[in-house]
């Protein structure tokens, strides 16, 4: 019994961006994501929990959790994005090129 591949999400990604609207939509929220993963990658390094970070922002984990993941289109605003990154003990720069 032969049994076929199932597609990943690699492959469902790669061909979705063949499609060039999803590519500009998805090129568009790159930035986004790299902070999302930036903050994450920072606070694991710090050893703080969502919960942790909730605290001193002053909402909840799931805000938290939500802010972070990158299987949504939450667009966090500018002064959440800055209170989560002095929690970190960091500054958020944001510049125009």
């Amino acid at each position: 019994m032969q049994t076929t591949k199932r597609p990943t999400f690699t492959d469902f990604k790669k061909k979705a961006l063949l499609n060039e609207e999803v590519r500009k939509e998805y090129d568009a929220l790159k930035p986004l994501f790299a902070i999302k993963k930036q903050l994450v990658a920072t606070r694991i390094a710090k050893g703080l929990t969502q919960d942790d970070i909730a605290k001193k922002i002053g909402t909840s984990k799931s805000n938290i959790s939500r802010l972070e993941s990158l299987n949504n289109n939450y667009m966090p605003n500018l002064a959440t994005l800055m209170k989560y990154a002095e929690a970190l003990g960091m500054r958020l720069d944001i510049g125009l090129r």
